[in-house]
């Protein structure tokens, strides 16, 4: 056995053997009970970071621990393969995004092996492989059939210069992230997926209090986001009528603007409505009015999601018409609103200034009405600043609104929607701020959508057995649009399958959260060519513990809980959510450095060449180069003052990344694994720190160096006389009591801290684990043996305890001492049990005070009653030294814990 610790010898071995023996290969099997265990899929963005080997780790430790108690494991991994970083590289490297993604996933799974993980490779899956995605399409047009799949135009980002669609994300500022060009809003027609049909049970399923919850499992902050996402709201839908006529002579919208309100108590103080850009009453007031259809035509630049307009500046410009309020038959002007969704509701929004924030700021900069219909007892109404009260449908009854005055808000609710159904003018309803998943996306390295398009029959489902629609792997994005279009060999020899006339396939592809919302399901039956979901899934689903980052708590698990229903009520499984237990883990922070350069940019610099500096009290005040650094105003000699930001999460343009591959260069897989644990619990942020990366690491050389003195045939007999299913018995010596006390009582709360996914308090407890044995110091002459059998139970205990976290170097010390040949293979050894027996203790120390002041310890038998232990403490010397010959005025005793004598 190697005296030195030796992580690079010790993990390749390690990790040759587990390759040699398939050890992470998992099968249904259902004489055990199952446990899914699974980490958000990856991008393959070219390298692993710490945020990912944290993420791992966790599901790593979680699979391992669970698997020594009996359970039958599954822990795989694949790759979310598909998507437009790929495309952004391809046309920087001008190569196909197929070589770009297929080059990552190779480099990023070397790495995940290097770590150890315990992941079941047979299962990989790649979401750009043809054999996975045939089922998106598959499901899409089974959702076609049954009408949750529908077709509709759809407003999106138009780069006017590279002639292509642009994400949200790629509209910085109303211009097109590449080009620079000024962003146009279009209409095109795409698909979507009717997620709001489900809008109702993907509530019910993960409102908190609701009694049709069963996300249980799930942290609150998650289940109240998706609540508030999918956003149920109930009020009252009801129309100002209009004689507005279009260019064909005919009402627009049949003479009625229609709008929702959660707010009918307010509907006397309405002073004006607005409606979106793309309203058909915009577009008729715009045709005649060059200052509204420029301005409508501005509207169309930039990003168009909610919280892009939630950000923006409220604008608007006046129509000119005006419609009829339902109640007061008062004449409103319609005003066109940058802030209004022509996709939410019915494009328009009633105003009203007094009791809404938006509207109040609106009305104060155009210098529109705003009349007061809501009042709070004991506050006053201004126009001159918004008061939070003046929202509160809670508190205030109606005023100034004739029949409605003196109601509270559910009262008012109620009788305006009589009222208004008196006049056939609206009715209670109840929206949602979900919309219907819009999945068209006008890109090349994504699924295609499985449409065929003839002239003489329209769009057209490609046949099942023509599935997949491969997409092909060569192309080469130029940034002159979606190259599919120009592509002849896609579609070539392409016909309509319900005419057989030449056509011409769909080239948008679906949105890559179509790839992400059932790849778990997938992984249960990766290789099933017949079946898109099959027995695996049945034994396996659904997950038992899903961990990934907060990032992804809405739109990832919201499509991910909706595709699970769709594929239940087409009957490829039997589960209503995908996920019984959530993780969200914290994510990996490190210091930020920067400084200014002589032309005004910033420029970023590595810890590891700064020193902070720090102020009387410890505190960073600001920092400095240690080493000289090249930058973009030459060398900065060290010594340099640079700006200290604080801490942030770990990035490569903010050059405060870590790599793993370096840690685990320097220090081993086990060092990483076992520092991204102990640090902070899973679910907070992880601050970076160099020194407890350093105190990892030497925690595994003293782990290691203690198993190399055990070494040796007095211990190796010990340990081969350990029994595989009974913790030792035996006459023991004080000191070996004590030492099996502290294990077991460690193990005990280790035990708890493993069903609560506490981590880093399982590593803390293996710390203490230690720490008894190297204070241990064996008995009398006669003792030793049974000495040598505490310590060789104890070690064998640390190491099943430790070996989720750092599976290599206890793999190595686990058969190197023999305790493969008492308890078996340690990835499928027994958990250690507590031993009820090494927690009875003979004796308990109190500790003795004196007037409230610590005077030392007593021993007193741990049988001993009330009188017995006051005895014991009058009886001890420091009693007798402090007292004086003065007899106790009053003894305290804490059972267990103290003994104070009052004198």
């Amino acid at each position: 056995m190697q005296e030195k610790y030796d992580p690079a010898a010790v993990e390749a071995a390690a990790q040759a053997h587990w390759r040699a023996q398939d050890a992470y290969r998992v099968t249904e099997d259902a004489g055990k009970p199952k446990y899914y265990a699974c980490s958000m899929l990856p991008y393959p963005s070219g390298k692993l970071h710490m945020g990912h080997v944290r993420n791992y780790t966790i599901n790593d430790m979680l699979a391992r621990s669970l698997r020594m108690k009996g359970y039958n494991v599954l822990m795989p991994m694949g790759w979310d393969a598909f998507g437009l970083p790929a495309e952004n590289a391809a046309l920087k490297n001008k190569v196909p995004p197929a070589q770009w993604t297929y080059d990552n996933i190779a480099y990023m799974k070397r790495q995940m092996q290097a770590m150890g993980l315990a992941i079941d490779w047979s299962r990989e899956i790649a979401t750009c492989q043809p054999e996975y995605y045939k089922w998106n399409q598959w499901l899409f047009l089974k959702m076609l059939e049954k009408g949750i799949a529908y077709r509709k135009t759809q407003v999106v980002n138009w780069d006017p210069v590279d002639q292509t669609v642009l994400a949200n994300e790629q509209v910085i500022d109303g211009r097109g992230w590449r080009t620079g060009a000024l962003v146009e809003k279009r209409e095109i027609p795409g698909y979507y997926l009717k997620i709001t049909d489900y809008a109702q049970e993907l509530l019910d399923h993960v409102q908190i209090g609701n009694d049709k919850a069963t996300l249980d499992g799930w942290p609150d902050k998650v289940r109240l986001m998706q609540e508030n996402w999918i956003g149920k709201s109930s009020g009252v839908r009801f129309a100002f009528t209009h004689t507005i006529q279009g260019a064909d002579g005919q009402l627009i919208q049949d003479g009625r603007l229609y709008v929702f309100t959660t707010r009918p108590d307010t509907i006397m103080g309405v002073t004006f409505c607005a409606v979106a850009p793309e309203h058909p009453l915009a577009a008729h007031a715009a045709a005649g009015n060059a200052k509204l259809a420029a301005f409508i035509e501005d509207c169309k630049k930039g990003g168009n999601t909610e919280a892009e307009l939630a950000t923006k500046e409220k604008e608007g410009v006046p129509t000119g018409l005006f419609v009829t309020h339902p109640l007061t038959g008062e004449q409103v002007e319609v005003w066109v609103g940058n802030y209004v969704l022509m996709s939410y509701g019915d494009g328009a929004v009633m105003g009203v200034p007094a009791h809404d924030e938006r509207d109040f700021a609106f009305a104060k900069k155009y210098g529109l009405p705003i009349k007061q219909v809501v009042a709070v007892e004991g506050e006053a109404f201004s126009t001159d600043a918004w008061q939070e009260w003046y929202g509160d449908k809670q508190k205030g009854v109606c005023i100034n609104s004739g029949v409605l005055d003196g109601l509270g808000y559910s009262d008012a609710l109620e009788r305006v929607a009589a009222l208004l159904a008196e006049k056939g003018l609206g009715e209670k309803q109840t929206t949602w701020r979900l919309r219907d998943w819009g999945i068209s996306r006008q890109r090349y390295w994504g699924t295609p959508i499985p449409i065929i398009h003839c002239e003489d029959c329209g769009p057209q489902p490609v046949p099942e057995k023509d599935l997949p629609v491969v997409l092909p792997e060569g192309l080469v994005p130029d940034g002159s649009g979606n190259p599919l279009v120009k592509c002849e060999a896609f579609h070539a020899g392409v016909v309509c399958p319900c005419c057989g006339k030449p056509a011409r396939r769909e080239t948008d592809t679906m949105d890559t959260f179509v790839d992400s919302s059932w790849y778990f399901i997938r992984y249960c039956d990766p290789h099933n060519a017949e079946q898109m979901a099959a027995d695996g899934a049945r034994y396996w689903m659904p997950m038992d513990q899903y961990i990934g980052g907060i990032e992804h708590a809405i739109l990832h698990l919201l499509y991910a809980r909706f595709w699970t229903k769709v594929m239940r009520d087409l009957g490829l499984v039997a589960i209503d959510e995908p996920f019984k237990r959530l993780l969200t883990q914290g994510m990996v922070l490190n210091h930020i450095y920067s400084r200014r350069t002589a032309k005004g940019g910033k420029e970023y610099f590595w810890p590891k060449d700064v020193e902070n500096v720090l102020d009387d009290g410890g505190k960073i005040i600001g920092a400095r180069l240690k080493v000289a650094v090249d930058s973009a105003d030459g060398l900065l000699p060290a010594g340099t003052p640079i700006d200290y930001e604080g801490v942030g999460t770990m990035s490569k343009s903010k050059n405060n990344g870590v790599d793993p591959q370096d840690l685990i260069a320097r220090y081993g897989a086990d060092t990483a694994r076992l520092y991204t644990m102990f640090t902070a619990p899973p679910e907070l942020t992880l601050e970076w720190n160099d020194a407890a990366v350093e105190g990892s690491h030497r925690f595994l050389r003293r782990v290691w160096g203690f198993g190399t003195r055990l070494a040796g045939p007095e211990v190796a007999a010990a340990i081969a006389g350990l029994d595989r299913t009974a913790p030792p018995q035996r006459a023991w010596s004080k000191a070996a009591k004590a030492l099996r006390l502290e294990v077991h009582t460690v193990l005990k709360q280790v035990d708890f801290d493993y069903q609560r996914m506490q981590y880093n308090t399982v590593v803390s407890g293996a710390m203490k684990m230690l720490n008894a044995m190297e204070g241990f110091k064996p008995g009398e002459a006669g003792e030793a043996a049974p000495d040598l059998l505490a310590v060789a139970e104890s070690f064998g205990i640390l190491l099943r305890v430790l070996y989720p976290a750092t599976p290599h170097i206890t793999h190595a010390l686990w058969t190197q001492l023999g305790y493969d040949k008492v308890f078996g293979e340690l990835l499928n050894a027994p958990w250690p049990q507590v031993d009820a027996k090494a927690l009875e203790q003979d004796e308990i120390d109190y500790v003795l005070q004196i007037n409230g002041k610590l005077r030392g310890t007593i021993a007193v038998p741990a049988a001993a009653d009330r009188a017995a232990i006051e005895a014991a403490a009058l009886a001890s010397e420091a009693f007798a030294k402090q007292a004086g010959g003065a007899a106790p005025k009053k003894i305290i005793v804490v059972p267990k814990k103290l003994v104070n004598i009052v004198i």
